[in-house]
């Protein structure tokens, strides 16, 4: 590959695609595919105790923190502040990071630099780039599948083998439920780490398996626990975190390497929290205290179908597991996939029955989607099953069958999809309530346990329960009193637990504060029911940054500090 004749010189732009995101547009924003993760696919049903935020696009953070090169990072910008950083600065190479459903947005950022900055060398990668025959939908100079990093090392003339440098990353900025900003404090959100990309278990719906090489592939940037130990302490120390996100398509996995993390968290006295995501058949290569003592406090689980034929599930009894887990202190996010192939209207309702039963603190539920790039999507087209016709926005596995199935319509395929997601939460209740049935649940198992370790993370974990959770729990309660008693009741006797572990100051907070919080989520129902959306601000990073604007240019867009990236304002 030919690299570009300025080298490290080159001054280099990042964008995300453009916003709104909310909302339907000209260049294919859906307003039914919001930037939100949870608020899209897991709990969004779940009207004002939905859990709304927003996550950093990391992958280009990943790239800007590995070269050396002066860059700059423009994250949800507007169209607007796309075009003014343009022309506020002479850029010489132009890199555009998107998913599939964003082809739109991607077609126009390309327009506009080649009528804006026509010098600048185009790159377009992430996910989008997985789209047969995109060299033809887009005018970029570049197509980047897989790793980023190495790509644009090579392009400037650098080591593409070199150490990977972990950038500091906040996991998620702009929380809100009940109506109410989750707090912000330094802290109090957990950094996200990202060991690897890719998924050996090779799914064959799976896009990020599938665009890092497939089955059986994977690329580890920190092939140890000492090495990913180095990385987390520093996380630590620079955001003042005790909790990470592991950005790991099956963390738990590699257990030479968690194991050996788990020995120098031991040595270093460290109670942190870990928010994975696993396979069934990983979590049970573990004991459930070395799960505790590794810090699992979350884990995201493929639970799919107990018919389904998918190795990550092969042999395991995912109903007895998530109690465990649960009974544990560890919460769990369940995933199944809604219209599989022996799926029918006849037995999926017993599917989505099955699914709800394993009472996960949250439930994500997804169509069974042939995603361009990927081995479903391969072989539906060579069957000739893919609906013509379909907009690539709208290939996001929230909507409706992009393929003809054996037994469902795609209207249908919403309507079984939307029900999940409704029977989950009128079964179960708000996820909010989950974590707190399954944290005091920890709290009691472990407060007393002799390794100071675990006691540790676990007073951290319960810290809520005394004040802001308790008020939710009077809020739901109250809430949902008319319309799920059931619920309702569950969610009273949990609030009255919590009341008698915690004492006088758990009580008091349930009366003094949650009729507020109760107001605010009512104003918060009705503002959904008028069609309010959430949409994050733009953020500007700007690395080994020297260089003078343009000569007459309008100002540049301010570079924020580390405070206002970790607020996303």
């Amino acid at each position: 590959m030919p690299t570009h004749p300025k080298g490290t010189n080159a001054r280099i732009l990042f964008a995300s695609v453009f916003g709104p995101y909310a909302q339907d547009d000209e260049f294919g924003s859906r307003k039914i595919n919001p930037m939100e993760l949870y608020h899209n696919q897991v709990t969004r049903e779940q009207g004002p105790f939905s859990l709304r935020m927003f996550h950093r696009s990391w992958g280009i953070l990943m790239i800007q923190q590995n070269i050396s090169a002066p860059t700059t990072v423009l994250d949800f910008p507007t169209r607007e502040a796309f075009e003014a950083e343009l022309l506020a600065h002479d850029y010489d190479i132009v890199g555009i990071s998107s998913i599939i459903v964003n082809i739109g947005k991607v077609q126009e950022m390309c327009r506009m630099v080649r009528r804006l900055s026509p010098r600048s060398t185009i790159v377009v990668g992430g996910h989008v780039a997985a789209i047969p025959g995109i060299e033809t939908m887009i005018d970029a100079d570049h197509i980047v599948r897989g790793d980023g990093i190495a790509w644009m090392r090579t392009f400037l003339g650098e080591d593409e083998t070199a150490p990977i440098r972990h950038p500091e990353i906040i996991s998620g900025f702009g929380g809100r439920t009940m109506g109410l900003k989750l707090p912000q404090d330094k802290g109090n959100t957990a950094a996200t780490i990202i060991p690897s990309v890719g998924c050996p278990m090779g799914c064959n719906f799976c896009t990020t398996s599938a665009f890092f090489g497939g089955k059986g592939k994977y690329l580890n940037f920190y092939d140890t626990g000492a090495e990913l130990f180095t990385v987390m302490a520093e996380m630590e120390s620079k955001l003042k975190v005790r909790s990470f996100f592991m950005m790991d398509e099956n963390f738990l996995l590699h257990k030479r390497r968690a194991m050996e993390l788990l020995e120098r968290m031991k040595q270093a006295g460290k109670s942190w929290s870990l928010y994975v995501f696993s396979s069934a058949n990983a979590i049970s290569q573990y004991s459930m205290r070395e799960l505790v003592e590794l810090g699992i406090s979350w884990v995201w689980m493929g639970l799919e179908s107990p018919r389904s034929s998918y190795i990550k599930l092969h042999g395991a009894d995912t109903l007895t597991l998530a109690g465990e887990l649960r009974s544990h202190g560890i919460k769990l996010l369940g995933s199944t996939i809604v219209g599989l192939e022996h799926h029918t209207p006849e037995n999926i309702h017993d599917e989505i029955e099955h699914a709800v039963a394993h009472d996960t603190d949250f439930h994500q539920f997804m169509l069974y989607t042939p995603v361009p790039g990927t081995p479903l999507f391969a072989e539906m087209t060579a069957q000739g099953r893919m609906r013509e016709g379909v907009a690539l926005a709208d290939i996001h596995g929230q909507h409706e069958f992009n393929f003809r199935h054996a037994a469902i319509s795609k209207e249908d395929s919403k309507r079984f999809l939307d029900g999940a997601f409704r029977r989950d939460f009128e079964r179960n209740g708000p996820s909010i309530y989950r974590i707190c049935r399954t944290t005091l649940e920890g709290w009691r198992r472990y407060k007393n346990d002799p390794d100071p370790r675990v006691r540790a993370r676990f007073q951290w974990e319960a810290r809520s329960l005394k004040d802001g959770y308790a008020a939710s729990l009077w809020a739901m309660e109250q809430y949902l009193r008319p319309t799920n008693p059931e619920v309702s009741e569950r969610i009273r006797a949990l609030r009255q637990e919590v009341g008698r572990e915690f004492g006088w100051r758990s009580r008091l907070m349930s009366r003094a504060l949650g009729p507020v919080v109760l107001w605010t989520a009512r104003r918060e129902a009705r503002r959904l029911a008028q069609g309010h959306t959430y949409e994050p601000e733009t953020i500007v990073e700007r690395r080994n940054w020297t260089v003078e604007p343009r000569a007459g240019s309008a100002p540049a867009i301010a570079a924020l500090t580390p405070q206002e990236q970790s607020a996303g304002t």
